[in-house]
């Protein structure tokens, strides 16, 4: 692989930016796709913190960005926003379900 094939695979436009910043909250919440992949039987780690963290970069995403999006890229960043939020509220509502027995 030449030099210039290597920085072409590797560039980095805003949309990988974002997937990339939503597999981390998405792996803060125990979704990681190697689990899944895996069949592993052990229960994900869950770090809020961590998940709580990429979401809030996501909407700092979407506030700095209001009006300068293409229309694909607007709806890729509403709807991972979207499904953060819902899976970070269910992971909430199972970790204080834990705790409570």
């Amino acid at each position: 692989m030449s030099n210039a094939q290597s920085t072409q695979s590797m560039k980095i436009d805003f949309t990988t930016f974002i997937l990339s910043i939503s597999s981390a909250a998405f792996m803060g919440l125990g979704m990681s796709r190697e689990t899944e992949t895996q069949g592993d039987l052990t229960s994900p780690s869950i770090d809020l913190e961590l998940a709580k963290q990429n979401i809030d970069l996501l909407e700092l995403m979407t506030e700095k960005t209001r009006g300068n999006l293409s229309t694909d890229e607007e709806r890729l960043l509403q709807q991972l926003l979207f499904e953060t939020r819902m899976h970070f509220v269910e992971a909430t509502k199972k970790m204080r379900g834990g705790e409570k027995r």
